[in-house]
């Protein structure tokens, strides 16, 4: 235990903030998606995220999301583990053969008005893995998608670019 802290003492900091453009597209889009936010959903969106059968690249840059870099949170958006209280899915991947009912459950389970946006390459188009045994396709196969935000995988700017699309439209 003592060598562990040791070795975090000694590393220290090593995550890097977001600089020049991207730190001002971020600011930008934080702002807008924010104002948009207060406006529609009483200043907070709620959203219910779904691994369709992705490769896990799409949510790790949903996690980013999250951090102390990003911070999704100060814009007014939340992540839920319940689609009961969620305004919004995003899913990741291509739909696989056992995520098919499953996907459909819990968009049934979202209240109305919902929003649902395709996540990714694999999301929006299947990607890499194209129909095959194990995959239905896309997310526009099995549930109604509102909007697309592609990128293999997309970025945090680009996610939140897409989530603030999605709202506007």
């Amino acid at each position: 235990m003592i060598r562990t802290l040791w070795q975090i003492l000694k590393t220290g900091i090593v995550t890097e903030n977001v600089r020049g453009k991207a730190a001002d597209d971020i600011s930008v889009l934080g702002q807008k998606l924010s104002n948009i936010v207060k406006q529609r959903f009483r200043g907070s969106l709620t959203i219910r995220h779904v691994d369709a059968g992705s490769c896990n690249g799409c949510e790790l840059e949903i996690h980013a999301l999250n951090n102390p870099i990003y911070n999704i949170e100060q814009f007014g958006v939340r992540f839920t583990a319940s689609p009961r209280f969620a305004d919004m899915l995003l899913v990741t991947g291509p739909v696989t053969q056992n995520m098919e009912i499953a996907l459909k459950r819990t968009y049934e389970a979202t209240p109305t008005p919902k929003l649902v946006v395709a996540v990714g390459d694999c999301g929006c188009g299947c990607g890499i893995f194209s129909e095959n045994y194990a995959t239905i396709g896309s997310i526009d196969k099995v549930i109604p998608v509102d909007a697309l935000i592609k990128g293999c995988p997309p970025t945090p700017a680009a996610l939140l670019n897409g989530i603030l699309n999605a709202i506007e439209g």
